[in-house]
């Protein structure tokens, strides 16, 4: 990757050349912005969505749907995915400025209220998503402790606490998110590892099992609760609440590389997330775990390998989420220049050190990934993703569109406001129902 140090945006705004041939400033950041290639952001993405996460989908998701309800919901949520976040891609440049984050976004549009009420929407969104990382990390550890010892020694709790650690000396060593690049390889061949693994062992064990029951379970009431939970999974699992600060790290033209990567991520890069999510529910029907390498059979050192990439790549995939937090504070309190410097490094300890532990904290007390997935799409994936982007798009370009795309634009804002405060009900009564039949730091 090109690496100039005009590049990193830390001395004060600038001017650049846009698509649009408009002068576009740059905001100072204490990041750096404007350096890496579509292909890099398209692996950003597609890290997030092809994340451990994933091998909880075909639980949280498919289970809760049935066949038809969970192929369509994937589907649709893809679809619908890719258009909202093309529509805050598109608007990154607005006014001849550009906008590395999506408060500043917000603010620009509505004004400073929308600036902090976004900001406060999207630290919930990411906050929620890094605890889930946790628990995912956590439960990988445990993972491996069980196949070699199953003595209930080490409990949940304990592997989230080692978990919630490494997380922590991650974030400490990669001062922002353009510095991942070579993390984002390993990633990717972390998350191929354990996908592969997943989708094979599962295959092996649903060629071998009798007929399974893929009857959605529950009663009529509970069934109505977690189908709604698991349609803020479906678009959970595509969406990051942080696009424009993706976005920020792409090289110009920034939209035009930016929609590449995007393509990219929601083609090619679903396509993982399909296998595995159909395989296991194909495999293990109504008794799909929402942690599908605790169903699979097969030799202890191939399920090994696979909790322990599925561990690596979740370490690393939460830095992604966690980078916005980062970068406010790093901005905010001047951290600049050498990663190494004793105050900078002193910094990352304390700051991320501290934030992670929190993260960490919580997802010990309240180790219900699934329920989290839930209430992380309803509360903050719904208004940031669907909700904003179509209203900011309608609010910016209302002069150039027609009647009906005002109309579809408006149903959208709408439709996703009843699915966001359904979606909010339902989940916080799954982690009333979890809350009251588990214990604090249970050992799930």
């Amino acid at each position: 990757m090109e690496g100039r140090n005009d590049d990193v945006a830390n001395s004060g705004p600038r001017k650049v050349h846009s698509d649009d041939h408009l002068a576009v400033e740059i905001p100072e950041t204490a990041h750096q912005i404007s350096r890496d290639s579509w292909f890099q952001v398209g692996f950003v993405l597609t890290t997030g969505i092809n994340s451990a996460y994933v091998l909880g989908y075909s639980g949280t998701v498919m289970v809760p749907l049935g066949w038809i309800g969970g192929v369509i919901g994937l589907v649709l949520a893809t679809v619908l995915s890719l258009y909202a976040n093309s529509l805050v891609a598109k608007l990154h440049e607005l006014g001849g400025k550009r906008h590395i984050r999506y408060r500043d976004l917000a603010g620009f549009i509505y004004g400073r209220k929308a600036y902090k009420l976004t900001w406060a929407f999207q630290y919930v969104n990411l906050f929620m998503i890094n605890t889930g990382f946790i628990i995912l990390a956590g439960q990988a550890l445990k993972a491996v402790y069980v196949l070699f010892r199953d003595d209930h020694d080490m409990k949940l709790p304990y592997f989230i606490a080692i978990a919630g650690f490494a997380c922590g000396l991650f974030a400490i060593a990669i001062p922002h998110l353009s510095a991942l690049r070579i993390w984002l390889g390993f990633s990717t061949f972390f998350s191929i590892v354990y996908i592969v693994i997943a989708f094979a062992l599962s295959l092996k064990d649903g060629i071998e099992a009798p007929a399974r029951d893929y009857g959605i379970p529950g009663t009529n009431i509970g069934k109505i609760f977690t189908t709604i939970g698991a349609a803020a999974n479906t678009v959970f699992a595509f969406n990051t609440g942080m696009l424009p600060e993706i976005q920020a790290t792409v090289r110009q033209p920034v939209v035009k590389n930016m929609m590449k990567g995007l393509y990219f991520q929601f083609t090619i890069g679903v396509l993982p997330l399909y296998a595995v999510a159909f395989m296991g529910y194909w495999a293990y029907g109504s008794n799909t775990s929402t942690y599908l390498l605790n169903s699979v059979n097969g030799p202890v050192w191939v399920k090994t390998l696979a909790n322990v990439t599925a561990f690596l790549q979740t370490v690393i995939a939460l830095h992604i989420f966690a980078s916005p937090m980062y970068e406010y504070m790093d901005t905010k309190y001047g951290i600049k220049g050498s990663a190494l410097a004793v105050k900078n490094l002193s910094f990352r300890i304390m700051v991320r050190g501290g934030y992670l532990t929190i993260n960490t904290l919580v997802a010990a007390m309240l180790p219900f990934l699934g329920d989290f997935m839930s209430l992380t799409g309803a509360i903050s994936t719904f208004p940031l993703t669907f909700i904003l982007a179509n209203h900011m798009y309608l609010v910016a370009k209302k002069n150039k569109l027609t009647s009906l795309q005002k109309l579809w634009h408006w149903f959208n804002v709408c439709f996703f406001s009843c699915m966001s405060a359904a979606a909010a009900v339902a989940a916080v009564r799954l982690i009333v129902v979890d809350s009251s039949n588990f214990s604090v730091f249970a050992d799930l």
